[in-house]
């Protein structure tokens, strides 16, 4: 039977003829792997992603937690699932081997932990915040700190997650009012209130590691003025050994949408006046710390949504092969069999703009997730700095595009089933709740786009536009030598071009007026976007063109349906970026004109 968690043939395209993870192994830290050690972690976390997480992902929807006063209860499989994942050394796969950890590249745990988004991202989201968790400590922690709980967040003895949102200030952080009072014996007092801290309470660990955004009485004002802190659930001894509670209580679990096997919470520190918390690094620079984990989780953000669109795509695709309705347009005849749906043209559209959705984002997020590889191993400082510029571009492309389009695609699986899709007995409902999340959380669609045509776009002289062009071109290149791929190439080379203009019709506003400018950021985010996504489907066509040309014959037809899907996002997709474009250069200010009184 088919799997519905992933394509593993495209997931091993992405990898191995796209983006040629083998390559790596030529590197030191990764040189004891090989092509047959990456598929095994693919392999182990297939088979863990089918029979712990897939299961008990309807279960844990129906039966979220709830919290009695004392403690949140849940049901007994989401335990059972991570310890599995704990067990098999997953929490720390991307870490020394010296940690316990695989040294697995960053592009192949990516690739291995969207299987468990895809088969339940509920449950996955504890395991996950925890390696985002962990990675903050390593990297920002000190000895000691690595000593008290880095070992056991790697292990899974503890879970970790990240404190930001407060109720007053929501994404803006420089308005948080949490408060970290320095003590005698370098630890500090916190005091305040978070909310929408995903497993932020629960049972499934011995302890819970919160990173806490908070300020420091008589720093500076707004976000310069936040610092990072290190406070537990339980407070740790220096042994590693649990000491007393601490004063961090859950006031109420937040029920949600879609997302329900993971708890969302309203977290008090400090309450009695008893909260402990460790800074992490310096004072008042929490925020960059942050970041570092956040841009990981943003990346992970937009696989999440990717695998979500997914397991949509998969289970209209089946259902489109299986269910029998109508005939063609040209037969008239009652008496003749019903067709499959899968042969009338419109269900056929539904499932092209779907593929391309969640392949071209699947294969988004993979190419970002093998950047920050080359940012760690890259060969020379070029390599690495330019990787890293890259990166900073794409994270909001990454997170924002598969949010906004592979919901779409969980949209269009829904419309595929009909009335069925509607019901809570077919899974793609619960993967269009799930899904709506993804738009909202580590940032929102329009702070991504902020950030991106604000900051990103523009930095450094617009250096890193100039270097994806450069990547991009590279691409067009090559395709301009295959005649099947040629017109693509001069529609991304006009795509570019129209980007570049939009950028030279802005960049002055963005001076003069940001607030005119900034007004229609979204549009640019998803004109940006969408040129992306087509760069990244030529860089697919030609790795499928050499498929076709070198590959097995029984890989024809995949291959061939990646040509497919790329001329789908080409003749449908890349269009709407033109007038996109012409909105954008317009400086429309409909949005800035309109009173609040006339709404």
């Amino acid at each position: 039977m088919t799997s519905q968690i992933v394509n593993r043939r495209d997931l091993e395209f992405q990898l191995f003829e796209v983006l040629d993870v083998e390559s790596l192994t030529t590197r030191p830290r990764y040189a004891e792997h090989s092509r047959e050690t990456f598929l095994a972690v693919l392999d182990t976390a297939e088979a863990m992603a089918t029979e712990k997480f897939a299961p008990h992902n309807h279960k844990a929807d129906e039966h979220e937690p709830t919290f009695d006063g004392q403690r949140v209860h849940m049901i007994p499989e989401v335990k059972e699932a991570l310890k599995a994942f704990c067990d098999a050394g997953f929490i720390a796969a991307a870490h020394d081997f010296e940690r316990g950890g695989m040294q697995l590249p960053v592009v192949m745990t990516q690739a291995a932990f969207s299987m468990f988004k895809s088969a339940n991202v509920g449950t996955a989201a504890y395991p996950f915040l925890t390696i985002g968790n962990a990675n903050v400590i390593h990297r920002f922690g000190s000895e000691a700190q690595h000593r008290k709980y880095l070992d056991a967040l790697l292990t899974g003895r503890f879970f970790g997650t990240m404190a930001l949102t407060e109720p007053q200030a929501g994404s803006s952080l420089s308005d948080i009012t949490t408060s970290a009072t320095p003590n005698a014996d370098g630890t500090y007092s916190l005091s305040g209130n978070k909310i929408f801290i995903s497993a932020g309470d629960h049972d499934l660990s011995e302890n819970i590691i919160h990173l806490v955004l908070a300020k420091i009485p008589g720093g500076p004002p707004g976000v310069k003025g936040i610092s990072l802190f290190i406070v537990p659930k339980f407070r740790v001894n220096d042994d590693g050994t649990l000491g007393p509670k601490n004063d961090v209580t859950l006031t109420g679990l937040i029920h949600k949408m879609g997302y329900r096997g993971t708890t969302s919470t309203m977290l008090a520190f400090g309450e009695k006046g008893q909260c402990l918390g460790e800074l992490v690094g310096e004072p008042h620079k929490g925020l960059a710390y942050m970041f570092h984990m956040m841009n990981e989780a943003r990346i992970g953000v937009g696989m999440g949504a990717v695998m979500l669109g997914y397991r949509g795509y998969l289970a209209s695709l089946e259902y489109a092969k299986e269910r029998p309705q109508g005939r063609a347009p040209t037969n008239k005849n009652p008496a003749d069999p019903q067709l499959p749906i899968i042969e009338h043209a419109d269900v056929r559209r539904m499932l092209l703009a779907q593929k391309a959705y969640v392949e071209g984002g699947y294969a988004l997020c993979l190419y970002c997730s093998r950047l920050v590889d080359e940012t760690k191993v890259g060969v020379g400082d070029t390599a690495k700095q330019e990787a890293g510029l890259l990166l900073d571009l794409l994270t909001p492309i990454a997170k924002s595009w598969p949010s906004q389009w592979c919901l779409e695609a969980n949209s269009l699986a829904i419309q595929i089933h009909g009335g069925y899709g509607y019901t809570r007995e077919y899974p793609v409902e619960q993967f269009y709740r799930d899904n709506r999340l993804n738009p909202i959380h580590e940032g929102t669609h329009g702070i991504q786009a902020l950030d991106l045509l604000g900051r990103k776009a523009v930095m450094n002289g617009g250096a890193a536009m100039k270097l994806f062009a450069r990547e991009a071109r590279q691409t067009i290149a090559e395709a301009q030598t295959d005649a099947a791929l040629a017109g693509y190439a001069t529609e991304l080379g006009a795509a570019l071009a129209d980007v570049a203009a939009t950028l030279q019709a802005l960049s002055p506003v963005l001076a003069s007026n940001p607030t005119l400018a900034l007004a229609n950021a979204v549009l640019f985010l998803e004109a940006f976007g969408h040129t992306v996504l087509a760069w990244i489907w030529l860089h697919q066509a030609l790795a499928a063109q050499r498929g076709l040309q070198h590959g097995l014959a029984i890989d024809a037809d995949f291959y061939r349906g990646k040509l497919a899907a790329c001329r789908w996002f080409y003749r449908w997709e890349l269009p709407k970026t033109k007038q996109w474009h012409e909105l954008l250069r317009s400086l429309d200010d409909t949005t800035l004109t309109m009173p609040s009184e006339c709404f």
